[in-house]
C-alpha cells in the first residue's frame, strides 16, 4: 500500500511534508505526496477575516473522506480543538522562533525611525508596536519568497518570518535578526508539525506514533491549551512557549494588543503527573482572563 500523504502546494508545505513522508519512510513506508488547494492558499485576505482552519480544513476533509490517508499541518494553524475523527502526532519542533529579513543586514535596534515592517499577525504587530512604536508596520500576506522579495524590491524596510519556514527552505541565512521568544513571544506551536491521519486506521495511528516526538507534544500541549482555556483560534493576539528544564515544565503565555498594550504571565509545574500541560495553561488562561482582555 502506499501512503497518500496530503499537503498544501506552497513549496513550504511540500518540504515540510516531504521531511514527514521521509520519516515515514524510514519505518518502511512507501508514500506518494497528494497536493490539496485550501481556501487560505486561494486568498490574499488576511487570515483572520478569511476565517479559523483556513489552511487546514480542506485538507481535513479530504482526510476524513478517504482521499488521502495523512494530513500535514502547520501546528499553529489549526483549531484549539481536538477533532476526535483523527488521531494527531507531532515530530521534533523546529526552531520556533521568529526572525526579522531586513535591507542592509539591519536589526530592529538599528532599523530608522519611520521604517516600513511588514507582518500580519496580530500577535506580532502587538509585540512590534511595543517594542519599537516608532515604526510603521505594514500588513502582509503571501509565501516566503513574496514576502522577502518585498524587502529585496524596496517595497519594505523588513518583514517578521518564522524562523522555521526559514530553516526548512534553507534560507535562514538571510535573515539579518532572531528574536529571542523573551523579546518576542512565539505563537502556540510555531516551528511543530502535525501529523493526521483517520483515528479509526489502526496500521496508519501506529505508524505515526513511531515520528512522534514526547517534548514537542508535551510542549505545544501547553501551548495550546492556553487557547482552549480562553476559547480563542489560531488567529487570535496570542503567544505561547513552554520549554522543559529537568523535571520542570515552564510556560510564558501572553495577549498582545495591536496598539501595544499587553499583558503576560510565566507559570512553571512539576513534570509530575500527566495533566501538568493542562494544569498549567489553566493557570495561564485564568490570569488573562482576570485582566479582563479582549481576546478577539
Amino acid at each position: 500500500m502506499v501512503l497518500r500523504i496530503g499537503t498544501r502546494g506552497s513549496a513550504l508545505a511540500r518540504t515540510q511534508s516531504t521531511h514527514v513522508a521521509e520519516a515515514l519512510g524510514q519505518q518502511g513506508a512507501q508514500w506518494r505526496l497528494e497536493i490539496i488547494s485550501t481556501p487560505g492558499d486561494r486568498s490574499q485576505a488576511p487570515v483572520e477575516r478569511i476565517g479559523v482552519g483556513v489552511f487546514t480544513q480542506t485538507l481535513r476533509e479530504a482526510l476524513h473522506d478517504g482521499r488521502i490517508d495523512v494530513a500535514v499541518h502547520s501546528f499553529k494553524d489549526l483549531p484549539s480543538a481536538d477533532d476526535p475523527r483523527f488521531h494527531l502526532v507531532v515530530p521534533q519542533r523546529e526552531d520556533r522562533r521568529d526572525v526579522l529579513v531586513a535591507r542592509d543586514g539591519l536589526t530592529l535596534d538599528t532599523l530608522p525611525s519611520g521604517a516600513h515592517i511588514g507582518t500580519s499577525a496580530p500577535r506580532r504587530v502587538g509585540q512590534i508596536r511595543t517594542l519599537r512604536p516608532d515604526l510603521d508596520v505594514v500588513p502582509l500576506r503571501g509565501n516566503i519568497d513574496s514576502r522577502m522579495g518585498q524587502v529585496r524590491d524596496g517595497g519594505l524596510d523588513a518583514v517578521v518570518l518564522a524562523a522555521a519556514g526559514l530553516n526548512r527552505l534553507g534560507v535562514l541565512p538571510d535573515a539579518s535578526y532572531v528574536f529571542d521568544t523573551e523579546e518576542l513571544l512565539c505563537a502556540p506551536a510555531q516551528g511543530a508539525l502535525a501529523v493526521e491521519c483517520r483515528a479509526d486506521d489502526q496500521d496508519t495511528v501506529a505508524l505515526l506514533n513511531s515520528i512522534a516526538c514526547p517534548e514537542a507534544t508535551l510542549c505545544t500541549d501547553a501551548e495550546r491549551g492556553v487557547l482552549r482555556v480562553l476559547q480563542a483560534g489560531c488567529t487570535a493576539p496570542i503567544g505561547a512557549s513552554a520549554t522543559i528544564d529537568g523535571d520542570q515544565l515552564k510556560l510564558t503565555a501572553g495577549h498582545f494588543d495591536p496598539d501595544g498594550v499587553y499583558e503576560k504571565v510565566s507559570v512553571s509545574g512539576c513534570l509530575n503527573s500527566p495533566d501538568t500541560a493542562e494544569r498549567l495553561a489553566e493557570l495561564v488562561g485564568a490570569h488573562l482572563t482576570a485582566r479582563g482582555l479582549n481576546i478577539g
